[in-house]
């Protein structure tokens, strides 16, 4: 399986969060479970690959292969 075929979306941030959403191939999203939050080191076994800080925040059942992360913005 090649990690090419992960797609990264851009960055998108509200006051508090930054956020992205990385969706997967359906072979990939085969290994996310359904039964909680991934943890980083869940996500990065799978092969997602991102800087630190992200935090896998939601499931969103509709689109399991998709997965949503956040991490905190810095505080000025």
């Amino acid at each position: 399986m090649s990690k090419k075929q992960i797609y990264y979306s851009d960055k998108y941030n509200d006051e508090e969060f930054e956020y992205r959403h990385v969706v997967l191939p359906k072979q990939l999203s085969k290994l996310v479970p359904t039964s909680h939050l991934m943890t980083e080191e869940e996500w990065r076994g799978i092969g997602v690959q991102q800087s630190q800080g992200w935090i896998h925040y939601m499931i969103h059942k509709p689109e399991p292969h998709i997965l949503l992360f956040r991490r905190p913005l810095p505080k000025d």
